[in-house]
């Protein structure tokens, strides 16, 4: 094979292979504990057979792999290490596999692994060699404090090694209830595979941990705070399942407001508590929820962060911030009556400067003006009622698309709205605009999850009324959209009902269906992707360039990670060098070698911080289209 991008895709399958082993259903996962031996290649096949019916002999399930002319073996049994009896049994299997090992004349390490295994090596070495090593460590590690208890002690050190019986996760795993680590899979099932300490700038997963080269602000390092916070739980009798049941009915009291306050002085007088250590971590996560499908074990950080904040917020006061991002989808609609007004009001100096020094928010972006209600004043997508639009006979409604209102869009780059009506329109389709419904997302995002179930219900009731009309429904943001697909199933359940929302380049192949082809010609254009859509929807970059094809134009996607600002994070002062860092790693490069009038971005927080470092804006790419089609 001479194709380097067939080439890179086969060693990238082979990269994720262990960690897409470890996705495996069930308590039981594969554990990499006999991993690694070598026999002479002549005697890989006997030796397979019996490694299997060793394994086979205690019902195990398995993974097995490895490099065959070397004669090398990666097996995986699956263990509940959660399980006393299975932690035994993981020794049991160890002594047997080292003893099969020796009986065909192999090595019990043929690249990597001895860690926990080190207890074998007098006997895998042999009484001189081992001594031989002893006298090599001390020579380099009199003190033994590189990787104490591996591979042999120091001459004249009597340390012990590790063993395959010491203390491991399950340990303490075990000490969190079934029904919590149940509850809590994202934190739990993360195995360690470690693909999330990924410093490819290209690759959207994990920016917090390419900008801060600090593995607690990994998913996986994230994983193992909250799996340890969960721990700690437990060993003081307090079940964070009861507590979540009981927020949705828990009203906020004096009693409960004059606890937080007294315990959030008290840490800001320095006094220790573990969730303070977790809550940072928390912080620095964008939520851009890339680890949700890139991680091998699909770690859905975002999730379970929204969940620890919830809690951490019965105990400790929120910033006035996490309230404003909380309520924008109420004031918003409010401000937008008079934009000009309220733009001259967040523009003064001492409203930026307080906003800094005492909500933390910086950058703050101004509402659009004019409205997008005013940039429709007297077009008929926007003076249809629901109760109009049911009134429509079927042949009337046959060419009708719903657009779907997002706060962000419709309100600070209702341009983009209102190009999409006229986009179309062009096209031969009427739009009509619907009613604006909040999402959600942003409660979502800072642990406001109570709310966020009573407006997602009430926005899905909404939605699935709209949707018995039959008529498609369209929005044009992918962070916003793909939140009615995930965070509302996560949270509704059934109770989300079966309405779809799409994504512009969703619905424009069936909308363009009578349009004929040109031939492609011209300068390109470039599609940078937005973190979310293009892991949750890895192929809308190539629909999108099929969509540009179409009307003979090319469009090329640019290779980029992260923008840095995802949603309110970017705006947030605290987050605020890191936010500039990560547009740093990629999107400015690219911004500077390409272009500008031709670049495109879906994702409003990417145009909003493009505009932000460069100081002029990108376009939506369908408002490419719109200017194509002319």
């Amino acid at each position: 094979c001479n194709d380097l991008s067939g080439i890179e895709r086969i060693y990238a399958m082979r990269k994720k292979a262990v960690g897409l082993l470890g996705n495996a259903k069930g308590a039981a996962k594969p554990i990499p504990f006999a991993e690694d031996t070598c026999v002479p290649p002549e005697h890989l096949a006997d030796y397979i057979v019996e490694f299997r019916a060793l394994l086979d002999s205690h019902g195990l399930s398995y993974g097995m792999f490895g490099h065959v002319d070397a004669g090398v073996l990666h097996v995986r049994p699956a263990l509940d290490m959660c399980d006393p009896q299975q932690e035994i049994l993981m020794k049991a299997i160890s002594d047997d596999v080292v003893a099969l090992t020796a009986k065909y004349g192999g090595l019990l390490w043929g690249e990597h692994g001895k860690g926990f295994r080190a207890e074998y090596s007098p006997a895998f070495f042999g009484e001189q060699l081992f001594g031989e090593l002893r006298k090599v460590k001390a020579a380099f590690d009199p003190d033994n404090r590189l990787n104490p208890g591996k591979i042999c002690p120091p001459e004249g050190v009597d340390a012990p090694m590790l063993r395959v019986d010491a203390t491991k996760r399950g340990t303490y795993d075990r000490q969190i209830p079934i029904a919590v680590r149940t509850s809590w899979r994202g934190a739990m099932e993360c195995n360690g595979n470690g693909l999330c300490f990924n410093f490819d700038v290209k690759s959207p997963m994990c920016p917090s941990m390419k900008i801060t080269s600090n593995r607690i602000h990994s998913p996986k390092g994230r994983a193992t705070l909250v799996r340890e916070w969960l721990r700690l739980l437990a060993d003081r009798g307090v079940d964070p399942l009861k507590l979540e049941q009981e927020l949705p009915e828990k009203r906020a009291s004096l009693r409960s407001l004059i606890e937080r306050t007294r315990n959030s002085w008290h840490a800001n007088k320095g006094e220790y508590d573990f969730s303070h250590e977790v809550k940072e971590a928390m912080s620095g996560c964008l939520a851009c929820k890339a680890c949700s499908t890139q991680c091998p074990i699909k770690i859905d950080v975002p999730e379970f962060r929204s969940r620890f904040l919830q809690l951490y917020h019965t105990r400790y006061l929120r910033p006035m911030r996490d309230h404003l991002v909380a309520t924008v989808e109420s004031y918003a609609p409010l401000m937008a009556r008079a934009p000009k007004t309220f733009n001259f009001f967040i523009n003064q100096p001492l409203v930026r400067k307080l906003s800094e020094k005492h909500i933390g928010m910086v950058d703050l972006p101004l509402l659009s003006a004019p409205s997008l209600q005013r940039q429709l004043v007297g077009h008929r997508s926007a003076n249809m009622t629901l109760e109009q639009l049911e009134a429509l006979s079927p042949e009337q409604k046959a060419n009708v698309v719903l657009v779907v209102q997002d706060p962000f869009t419709s309100y600070y780059d209702a341009q983009v709205v209102a190009d999409f009506v006229r986009l179309a329109e062009k096209i031969g389709w009427q739009p009509v605009v619907l009613p604006f419904s909040p999402n959600g997302k942003a409660q979502h995002i800072k642990g406001f999850l109570s709310r966020f179930a009573k407006t997602a219900q009430k926005t899905s009731d909404f939605l699935n009324r709209v949707a018995q009309l039959g008529m498609p429904m369209v929005g044009v943001d992918p962070a916003l959209v793909l939140c009615y697909r995930d965070e509302y199933k996560q949270t509704l359940g059934d109770k989300r009902g079966d309405f779809h929302v799409m994504l512009v380049h969703e619905w424009l192949p069936a909308a363009l269906e009578q349009t004929d082809n040109r031939e492609v010609s011209g300068e390109p254009w470039y599609l940078f992707g937005h973190c979310t859509e293009v892991t949750a929807l890895p192929g809308a970059p190539a629909q999108w360039a099929s969509i540009f094809a179409r009307f003979g134009a090319k469009l090329e996607s640019v290779s980029v990670g992260c923008c840095g600002m995802a949603g309110t994070y970017g705006h947030e002062v605290k987050n605020h060098a890191n936010s500039l860092g990560i547009y740093e790693l990629s999107w400015h490069q690219a911004m500077q070698r390409l272009p500008r009038n031709r670049c495109l971005a879906t994702g409003y927080s990417c145009r909003s911080q493009v505009k932000r470092v460069e100081g002029n804006g990108v376009r939506h790419p369908l408002q490419a289209l719109l200017e194509i089609i002319g």
